[in-house]
This record gives structure tokens, C-alpha cells and sequence, in this order.
């Protein structure tokens, strides 16, 4: 495994790829993410879809055969696969306002491991390419990172804390929109669970900023209020009647325009310290040829969001005043 970068101090720690990992990034990932491109489009399946979706899979090996090399990594994401089946959709169906069965379905998730709750109406743009949804909204449940534990990031085969709680809040998105979509299926209405660690039909950070639970960051992660971009994501579709939350800015995309903390502490310099195009949207990007190497050979890394200063629970009430009160 790689040197590790100190996410206290945010200098990147010199890298070079071992040429046996870059002999399988076999094909730029830069191109299928769409970058450069300026027409809008819908995503690609990526490193994290079945194999057979990319170019990718022998990679994608070695990422697994690392991260289990930690101790207690295992374990932590056998529990993020483990889920129970969904359960049948009830004959008779519960009818009510939406305003209330938004207010009962965050009092659910809240109740079963989510941290906070954002809903989105459902945009084609949401769903990768060659998969659909049928239903018409999404909820997207926000599960926040022991800051302690992540800080410990990137793992290696003596310690495992930083990558265990990454699995571990990968396991609670399991279960908790696994909860949820047997619930909402238990009030007549189907629905559908989408948890991490691997890909399926649906995006989870673009209905995350759609409905309110933070803003892109510069290393290409959700920045949230609460948790800055220590959170990971989980997803339920359903055509249970809802109403959507409202996007917010708070400051973050204001505040990576100057802040360099991830870009510098990147130890493949993947971070740009600019904004790119990708498929028609100018917006913050990760370089994937640079990035996926050191990811596969570092146990699932994690520095970006560590370092980040909206991580940091002593900093993150100060940044919200001082964004709060920067003159428009």
C-alpha cells in the first residue's frame, strides 16, 4: 500500500502508482464521466457498477483485496450487503395529505439510523444510463461519519478504523433505507432501496442537493451543514405522495472557491483547484485516472472529506457564521 498522507497537517505525501495498478486503468475514465463535454447528458455507470458496465473490474479487485487487508474492514462491509428482502406492498393503501406522510416517513427514518432526510422530485438525470425508475420521488437519508474514527483515514493493514467506519455508515444506509422502503411498502405504496457501497440505477448526490442536505465540495462530495463532508448516502424511490425539500446554500461552494485544504492534501493530486465541465454542467470534479490508483491501493482512502474544513465538528459552527455574514 501507498505511503499515507497526514490529514492533520494537509501535505500531500510524495505518490507514484505502482505500475501494476496502472497497467489495469486500462482506458481514461475521464471521457466515460464526461468531462469536457457540454452537452447535458445522464451518467455512465462507473468504477462501482458490476464489471460488466466498464472497463474497470480487475481494478476494482484490487480496491476490495486492500480495504479487507484492514482489520475489521471486513466485517464492516459484509454488513453494508446483508439486508432483508422487501416485503410485499400492502392491499390497502394509506391515504393522507402529503404533508403528512412526509412528516411520518422523516419521523421513520430518523427513528431507524438516518441522520437527516432530504426529498426530491424524481429527474431522468438522476438514474445512470441503461437502468430506469419508475417512481416519481426520492429520499435521500443522510448518515454521518464518527469525525474521530474517519480522521484515521486512509487505512492500512494495522489499522482499520478510518476504512471500518466508512463500511460501518455504508451498513447503517443499508439498513436504514432498507427500513424505510419496507415501511413505505407496508402503508400501500411500493418503493425501492438504494444503499451504498456498490452502484445501482440511482445517483445519490445530485437529489442530495436537490432536497436540501448540503452542496457539492470541491473533492466532489456532498458538503452538509450538519456534518460537513463526513456523511455518506443512502436512497429509497417510491410513488408514495410526498413534497419536496428546498435546496440551500450555506456558503460551501462560496468557500472552496479559495480554500485549497483537499486539493493540497489529494496525494495523487486528483482535486482541481477550478471547475470543469462535465456533461453540461460546470461544477466541481475529481480527475478519475488520478484518483481510482491511489483509491485501489490505499484501502478506500477518505483524506479528501477528513481534511476538509467543514469536517471538522470545532470548525464547522464558525464557518456557517462567517459564511453566514460574508456581504453578498
Amino acid at each position: 500500500m501507498p505511503e499515507q498522507a497526514n490529514p492533520k497537517s494537509m501535505k500531500r505525501e510524495p505518490y507514484t502508482p505502482d505500475p501494476k495498478t496502472l497497467s489495469l486503468l486500462r482506458v481514461s475514465g475521464n471521457p466515460i464521466n464526461g468531462l469536457g463535454e457540454t452537452k447535458v447528458r445522464r451518467a455512465s455507470p462507473f468504477f462501482w457498477h458490476p464489471p460488466d458496465q466498464h472497463p474497470y473490474g480487475d481494478l476494482q479487485v484490487v480496491a476490495r483485496q486492500n480495504s479487507r487487508k484492514c482489520p475489521g474492514s471486513t466485517e464492516a462491509f459484509a454488513a453494508a450487503y446483508n439486508h432483508p428482502p422487501l416485503c410485499p406492498v400492502a392491499e390497502d393503501r394509506k391515504i393522507a395529505p402529503a404533508e403528512q406522510l412526509v412528516a411520518e416517513t422523516k419521523a421513520f427514518a430518523l427513528s431507524h439510523e438516518a441522520d437527516a432526510v432530504g426529498i426530491a422530485a424524481m429527474d431522468p438525470l438522476y438514474v445512470f444510463e441503461g437502468y430506469t425508475i419508475e417512481e416519481p420521488w426520492v429520499i435521500v437519508l443522510a448518515l454521518a461519519h464518527n469525525y474521530e474514527r474517519l480522521r484515521q483515514v486512509p487505512s492500512n493493514e494495522t489499522n482499520g478504523v478510518g476504512v471500518c467506519d466508512i463500511g460501518d455508515q455504508y451498513a447503517r444506509g443499508t439498513r436504514s433505507s432498507y427500513a424505510l422502503a419496507n415501511w413505505i411498502r407496508s402503508q400501500g405504496y411500493n418503493a425501492q432501496a438504494f444503499p451504498g457501497p456498490m452502484a445501482d440505477a440511482l445517483l445519490l448526490i445530485p437529489p442530495a442537493i436537490a432536497s436540501g442536505l448540503g452542496e457539492l465540495g470541491k473533492h466532489g462530495s456532498l458538503i452538509s451543514p450538519q456534518f460537513g463532508a463526513g456523511v455518506r448516502l443512502a436512497g429509497v424511490t417510491t410513488d408514495m405522495p410526498l413534497v419536496e425539500t428546498a435546496p440551500i446554500r450555506f456558503g460551501a461552494d462560496d468557500f472552496c472557491q479559495n480554500c485549497q485544504a483537499c486539493t493540497k492534501a489529494c496525494p495523487p493530486a486528483a482535486i482541481q483547484e477550478q471547475k470543469q465541465t462535465v456533461r453540461g454542467v460546470e461544477r466541481w470534479y475529481v480527475d478519475f485516472d488520478k484518483c481510482i490508483p491511489y483509491f485501489a491501493e490505499a484501502a478506500s482512502c477518505g483524506i479528501c472529506i477528513a481534511t476538509c474544513p467543514w469536517t471538522k465538528p470545532e470548525a464547522r459552527p464558525k464557518l456557517l457564521s462567517r459564511m453566514a455574514n460574508k456581504p453578498v
